[in-house]
């Protein structure tokens, strides 16, 4: 009989008052997921990592990477850096058809199953349902009905709930997925227009989504995995655009927050978190948000951690014949105009803003261009360089402050690697702090 899933303990605390939670790193970078577990190594705690469907699919992805090619990603790093497996929480977001939304209902939705079919079977146990964007035959004139959304959720669901039962028949102890549902769902990677504001999910709406989902999850039979159902994304007023951050607002979320009470097995799911501050993080998990999902802002502190050390590099190196320069921001963005596909939707304005934004928008379309050949070649070439001598302790004060403090206390190796990671590190301690999952609070929750 396989274990509680972790997700509903910690669901379990929180509805006993202990504002406990847990952060969700959805990324496929490896310096960002090594980053992610040996801070968690430190502490003893789980790591949640996501892939979202139209990164990771049965076609590929933008990674090239099926469900289980990831797995075995995330696996590898964690048998690297000696990261205990049973301590590894996959997860699969916005699955459904966003990937597919310009076909008709039956295609989409065929691809849909699949996709959350080879998630489950491939070990993910945290499955978000999102089935909220309107497909090639709805009428784009018109909201996206909640009864077509929760209908096709069930479907989706229930192709879950099979897979699990075939994955059973090989591995008694796979564990149970839970599932989180909702339609009130951000864009991903963040919005693409500057907006004024963000409207909170109204109270009423939230409602209806809770009872129009467990409608068509028991009409399908799918009572029991009702029971795991775990949260609900909800929009709480947190989201970023290029150059703007739109910070929780907790009075304005009250009622919200008041309505999630008379759900006992339920927490809210935060998406689109990046960049708040630590403080508005833990408010958010407070009043209920347990669940918040990070992406851009990862890799953004890494694309910053980069950036820094290419500067280091050229202080040191720039009147050395001998060594070749990584020259990695410019090939950066050399990368990024030869193929703009990733970025020209997002970024608006003139020339001059646009450039601007390719390196240093919020959104951070940056780190798609990661796995680019010569993006990645530089790195190597960077860290290489700055491999080869003791970084001066004055460039880290320069350029990597809170990585100096840290050398110089002897909590940080000075090398290129290290420093690099943690500039990640300085990202993920605002997510421990707001889910008590510091080493102040480690015994608390887990």
């Amino acid at each position: 009989m396989a274990d509680l899933h972790p997700l509903k303990e910690l669901v379990a605390l929180h509805k006993l008052g202990v504002p406990v939670g847990i952060y969700s790193a959805c990324s496929a970078n490896e310096f960002v997921i090594e980053a992610v577990m040996e801070r968690a190594l430190e502490l003893d705690n789980y790591v949640l990592i996501e892939a979202t469907a139209n990164q990771v699919n049965q076609f590929g992805g933008y990674t090239n990477m099926k469900p289980l090619d990831f797995k075995e990603f995330v696996y590898g790093i964690a048998k690297k850096i000696k990261f205990p497996e049973e301590k590894i929480i996959l997860g699969g977001d916005h699955l459904g058809p966003l990937t597919w939304k310009n076909e008709k209902s039956k295609d989409a939705m065929e691809k849909s199953c699949e996709l959350i079919k080879q998630y489950v079977m491939a070990g993910f146990t945290k499955i978000h349902i999102d089935t909220s964007m309107h497909l090639a035959d709805d009428n784009i004139n018109e909201k996206l009905d909640t009864g077509i959304i929760a209908e096709r959720g069930a479907l989706l669901c229930k192709v879950a709930e099979e897979a699990y039962a075939e994955l059973l028949k090989n591995d008694k102890a796979a564990l149970q997925p839970v599932y989180v549902v909702g339609s009130e769902v951000p864009v991903p990677g963040g919005i693409q227009e500057e907006e004024e504001g963000i409207q909170v999910t109204k109270v009423c709406d939230f409602e209806a989504t809770v009872e129009t989902f467990k409608q068509a999850f028991y009409k399908l039979g799918l009572q029991k995995a009702w029971d795991n159902v775990i949260a609900v994304v909800v929009q709480p007023g947190v989201e970023f655009g290029d150059e703007t951050i739109h910070e929780y607002d907790r009075e304005a979320a009250k009622e919200l927050s008041q309505a999630l009470k008379s759900y006992p097995n339920l927490v809210f799911e935060g998406h689109s978190t990046d960049y708040q501050t630590r403080t508005k993080l833990r408010e958010m998990v407070q009043d209920g948000i347990a669940i918040l999902k990070v992406g851009p802002a990862l890799t953004f502190a890494l694309r910053e951690g980069l950036f820094s050390l290419c500067m280091i590099e050229e202080e040191i190196f720039r009147y050395n014949p001998d060594i070749h320069l990584s020259n990695l921001i410019s090939i950066f963005d050399e990368a990024m105009l030869q193929n703009p596909d990733n970025w020209n939707k997002h970024y608006h304005g003139n020339g001059v803003k646009i450039r601007f934004a390719r390196k240093y928008s919020f959104s951070d379309r940056c780190r798609y261009y990661l796995p680019d050949t010569n993006v990645q070649n530089s790195i190597r070439r960077l860290l290489q360089n700055l491999g080869t001598v003791t970084i001066p302790l004055s460039l880290l004060s320069e350029y990597m402050p809170i990585q100096y403090s840290k050398v110089r206390s002897g909590k940080l190796h000075n090398d290129p690697v290290s420093l690099l990671k943690d500039r990640v590190v300085n990202c993920i301690d605002d997510y421990l702090y707001a889910t008590k999952q510091d080493d102040s609070f480690k015994s608390v929750v887990y």
